[in-house]
């Protein structure tokens, strides 16, 4: 605003410099000081220029602070809620909004500057001409005031009709032939037809208000010209001299109708397409029902209130208190992707007192990791509430509490020690970074390296070297839960097992696991069994006498999580002695894994029950 006064100042004596031109110089016979005024109104273009290039500065740092809040919403919602349209935002929408924001605040800021400038003008050479151009500069102003608000909404609903239509035409030109052939043609010309009518529509109304916007630039910028000229005796009759009506005219033409012709394309047409790219840049939440509404009643059944035995304490906590004891603590936890959507979490309530290890199992796609998400705070459940360690999550409190190792580990480039130590306050003692090392199994890569000072490339290191960096760095931090989706994965049993155990006897801390193998459920003391519409939990021994779905996951882990016994409780099948893949000896409960036949009895004889877990015919076990 400061620099713009300059422009202020260089409208101002556009007119008013031209005047005293005329009235004291050139027209009383003295051509010095009309030159002498001409000379000042030049120098004030010089001093405007100043202000503006000093404005355009100015404007970049507001808008700049823009662009970085919507690319950090963009990254947000791409990242943490998998919304396949944030490349597009990030590359385009961005940008969009980035310039039309600064074209709309310098033609307003312009517009604000130049109308102040020009008025101040007529009212310094003669009142009577404020009167003669104020009336309909404000009138045409106002009108298109108030036809901006219906006018962006018909603008946005013709951008959403183009893109509908786009987006049909899209599918349709592709499949011309199939369309023929399956002799659709009719079906999909009427439904591509609809939306060449809704388009239509939506030109024709757009154009009908576009008429207010000619018409309010008419009004404003053009008729006091007419004015002027129409009342230029009676303005002379009043006093007004010659240099005051050109000085007058002048600002009409050269500065208010410049401005304000601006003003109406800049906000009629810039200012809709803003809103429309803020609005898709920044989504309304899903809709929340109100307090009164009923809420479904197929809820999910609580695998808390069970936790460890003996917490009286967790039983008294109301369904919506956080206990102080717990690490963990969800309450009626509700959530979908999409506000339409079928809920992945439905009524989930769950406690975990402090220094308890949970394993989380349960087929693939059935909201593991979402409930992974929820609990580090990455995701916001639509019903419910979610504590850690007494503190509300998302929250920045809470996020000091715990830790979250993805199943893809995030190594970057640098020394050892500045990767393992990103958790932590600078520097990490080096005793420390070599115990956390040992502890998860990453002395072998460190020394390999060179020790903690060695150079990392993360390309360089494999799949489950980068999850130890990833184990390690969360080993060192000072994060009370630690959350391990699928973090072990590419690594082998016995080092999972060793990863598991050294984050088990980290003193205070509370470990949730997303199994990879179901021997970490046998290590954990609670195991939660997840399936998409309910959840079974509590231990190892009593989740197989009463959950089917747990025992089929074991049951197809049997030859991993059962060693060889000469004593006959299970004897896993492979490897097969025969290269036909049939073993002549059915020893007894012996576990099958479906990957080959193992003969007893006449072939084609049905299996008895006991010999293999599934008790099915010979031939389904082939």
């Amino acid at each position: 605003m400061l620099w713009s006064v300059l422009e202020t100042g260089q409208t101002f004596l556009m007119g008013y410099a031209l005047a005293r031109a005329l009235d004291d110089g050139f027209l009383a016979g003295r051509a010095g000081v009309g030159l002498g005024w001409l000379g000042a109104a030049a120098g004030a273009v010089v001093l405007g220029a100043l202000g503006t290039w000093r404005v355009y500065a100015c404007v970049a740092g507001l808008v700049e602070a823009l662009r970085d809040r919507l690319v950090r919403g963009v990254v947000d919602r791409g990242v943490r809620e998998a919304d396949g349209g944030a490349l597009s935002g990030l590359t385009q929408q961005v940008e969009i909004a980035r310039d039309t924001f600064a074209g709309l605040v310098m033609v307003s800021r312009s517009f604000l500057f130049t109308s102040a400038g020009a008025l101040v003008g007529l009212f310094s050479l003669a009142p009577p001409l404020l009167l003669v151009v104020g009336p309909p500069l404000v009138t045409g102003v106002t009108l298109f005031l108030v036809t901006l608000r219906p006018l962006a909404r018909r603008q946005e609903r013709f951008l959403v009709a183009d893109e509908a239509l786009a987006d049909r035409l899209g599918a349709v030109c592709p499949g011309l032939r199939d369309i023929t052939a399956a002799g659709a043609e009719d079906t999909v010309a009427a439904d591509t037809g609809r939306c060449v009518d809704a388009e239509f529509r939506a030109a024709r109304s757009l154009a009908r208000w576009g008429v207010a916007r000619v018409a309010s630039l008419a009004i404003g910028g053009q008729l006091p010209v007419v004015l002027l000229l129409v009342a230029t005796p009676r303005l002379l009759d009043q006093g007004v001299t010659p240099g005051a009506l050109i000085g007058a005219l002048a600002y009409v033409t050269q500065s208010l109708l410049p401005a304000l012709q601006n003003l109406v394309h800049g906000l009629g047409t810039s200012g809709s397409r803003l809103a429309v790219v803020l609005r898709r840049l920044a989504p309304a939440p899903a809709p929340r029902p109100p307090e009164d509404t009923p809420r479904p009643s197929t809820r999910t059944p609580s695998p808390t209130h069970s936790t460890v035995p003996g917490d009286a304490a967790d039983h008294a906590a109301g369904p919506h208190e956080a206990a102080s004891d717990d690490a963990l603590s969800l309450a009626s936890v509700t959530f979908a992707y999409g506000s339409s959507g079928t809920p992945v979490l439905d009524g989930l309530d769950l406690r975990l007192p402090h220094g308890t290890h949970l394993a989380v199992v349960g087929p693939s796609g059935v909201g593991k990791s979402t409930l992974t998400g929820i609990v580090a705070g990455l995701l916001r459940p639509r019903h419910g509430t979610v504590h850690l360690c007494g503190r509300p999550v998302p929250g920045a409190t809470s996020r000091a509490h715990r830790v979250l190792i993805p199943q893809e580990a995030y190594v970057f480039g640098g020394s050892l020690a500045e990767n393992l130590g990103e958790l932590r306050p600078k520097p990490v003692p080096e005793d420390e970074l070599w115990a956390a090392a040992e502890a998860v199994g990453l002395t072998e890569v460190m020394v390999r390296l060179g020790g903690p000072a060695g150079e990392v490339d993360p390309g360089a290191l494999s799949a489950g070297e980068r999850q130890l960096v990833a184990l390690a760095r969360a080993y060192l931090s000072y994060a009370e839960v630690v959350i391990l989706d699928e973090a072990t994965c590419h690594l082998d049993a016995e080092a999972e097992e060793r990863a598991e155990r050294a984050f088990a006897r980290r003193p205070g801390t509370t470990l949730v696991v997303v199994a990879h193998r179901l021997s970490s459920a046998r290590r954990a003391d609670r195991v939660l069994v997840m399936d998409g519409r309910s959840v079974a939990y509590g231990d190892h021994d009593g989740l197989l006498a009463r959950s089917p779905l747990y025992r089929d996951l074991v049951g197809a882990w049997s030859p991993v999580l059962t060693p060889v016994s000469s004593s006959g409780v299970s004897e896993p099948p492979l490897p097969l002695r025969d290269p036909d893949r049939v073993d002549p000896v059915a020893r007894p409960r012996l576990a099958g894994d479906r990957g080959h036949v193992v003969a007893h009895g006449p072939v084609g004889e049905v299996q008895a029950a006991g010999d293999l877990r599934d008790g099915g015919t010979l031939g389904s076990q082939g």
